[in-house]
């Protein structure tokens, strides 16, 4: 088409709102492509976000990750180069093929970033709305 600059776009796919009764989850989750790094005190792995709520991450397990349940890894989720999300976050659950976090800490910059992506692609802002209250409790 034109000769115009490319834009770097995010693909995105979104978890079915309809409600499950056998899902217990509080917080929607999206999916969205982004570069996932993990790290511990001592090693660093490359992964992929599979998805993510205002509460966790579900991210694709290395073949090389060496974590445990309960332990705290810093998570940075790059979604796009303007759009990171850095966090500590707890391994709430290891499978053969991923691993789910629980956020425990993250800067102002983090989570507004982790808001509006969830603004964007969640479509409802009453939703969100009652997620970030549930975030209190």
């Amino acid at each position: 088409m034109g000769s115009g600059p490319t834009r770097n776009r995010t693909r995105i796919q979104h978890v079915s709102l309809v409600p499950d009764p056998d899902n217990r989850r509080q917080f929607q989750r999206v999916r969205v492509d982004a570069a996932v790094r993990l790290y511990s005190d001592r090693e660093m792995w490359a992964s992929t976000l599979v998805d993510i709520a205002l509460k966790g991450a579900l991210v694709e397990r290395p073949r090389e990750w060496q974590g445990e349940v309960g332990k705290t890894q810093r998570l940075e989720l790059r979604v796009n180069p303007l759009v990171i999300v850095s966090a500590n976050a707890r391994v709430a659950h290891v499978g053969e093929n991923f691993i789910g976090f629980c956020f425990q800490r993250m800067d102002l910059a983090s989570f507004m970033s982790l808001k509006r992506l969830r603004e964007l692609y969640l479509g409802d802002p009453e939703l969100l709305n009652r997620e970030l209250a549930a975030l209190d409790r």
